[in-house]
């Protein structure tokens, strides 16, 4: 199932919760009031905070209400976003205990009224899956979704590599000149991609904080990551770059503003 039509269900299941709608007069209320029993979804709570129309609810009110669950302004906006938006909408929605769109959306303008920049998609979904989810790994909310059980696999495009071939293993430091001269010509490419995407404030102050070398050292082959393997050790670096980068451009703004 590819995730258009993964939404397209989740919209489907939202407005069958919602047929199964009983109605009775409340006369202290002096209105209808309404109950359901749903399979999917935690109707009562989407409908309270969704300021939702429970008189007429139809398919397009419950694919606007899964839109804004993924982060988006309305439904329509799936058919013109790029893979990446739609990966990241899928991210927001599959990770609702986890996190609220509404914090995803503050951490994003800080991010770009700090640095003054504007970021695109592909980065959006790269500092998500790389810095914002991991902070909030102990963080639980009481999420729509009455059950994950029931969830069906999302088909995404997959690279032609081939998985699963052991590599080697680093198992003690320091690295061979070799190895660490790799990892560090790494590091430095990866510095220079996630610089010029982020184009800090004090782009002259914020270069000179990076040291390849000691983020190798402090941040990726640390002795308790030991033994690790040595490919997936090199996919780290990019994996931690955007964070690093963004604490170094903070780190140099705090000079500027407040020089000793």
């Amino acid at each position: 199932m590819t995730p258009i039509e993964y939404l397209k269900l989740q919209a489907k299941n939202l407005h069958k919760d919602f047929k199964t709608q009983t109605s009775s007069f409340n006369p202290k209320l002096r209105r209808n009031v309404y109950e359901y029993d749903p399979r999917f979804f935690k109707i009562d709570l989407l409908v309270d905070n969704f300021n939702i129309n429970e008189e007429n609810f139809k398919l397009g009110n419950a694919q606007h209400v899964i839109a804004k669950l993924c982060g988006l302004d309305k439904w329509t906006d799936l058919s013109k976003a790029s893979p990446a938006k739609i990966e990241l909408s899928i991210l927001l929605y599959t990770n609702m205990e986890r996190v609220e769109v509404r914090d995803w959306k503050e951490y994003v303008s800080r991010i770009e009224t700090e640095n003054k920049v504007k970021l695109d998609d592909e980065f959006r979904l790269q500092i998500f899956t790389e810095v914002f989810i991991e902070g909030e790994q102990d963080v639980y909310y009481d999420g729509y979704r009455l059950s994950k059980d029931d969830e069906t696999e999302i088909e995404w495009e997959k690279d032609d590599a081939i998985l699963g071939v052991p590599t080697a293993k680093i198992s003690s430091l320091p690295l061979a000149d070799n190895d660490r001269e790799e990892f560090i010509k790494a590091a430095n490419q990866s510095f220079e991609r996630v610089f010029s995407r982020i184009e800090p404030d004090n782009p002259e102050l914020t270069r000179s904080l990076w040291d390849a070398e000691k983020f190798i050292d402090e941040d990726i082959l640390t002795p308790d990551r030991l033994p690790i393997d040595r490919d997936y050790a090199l996919s780290m670096i990019d994996a931690f770059m955007v964070g690093y980068v963004i604490q170094l451009a903070a780190g140099a703004d705090n000079q500027t503003e407040h020089p000793d």
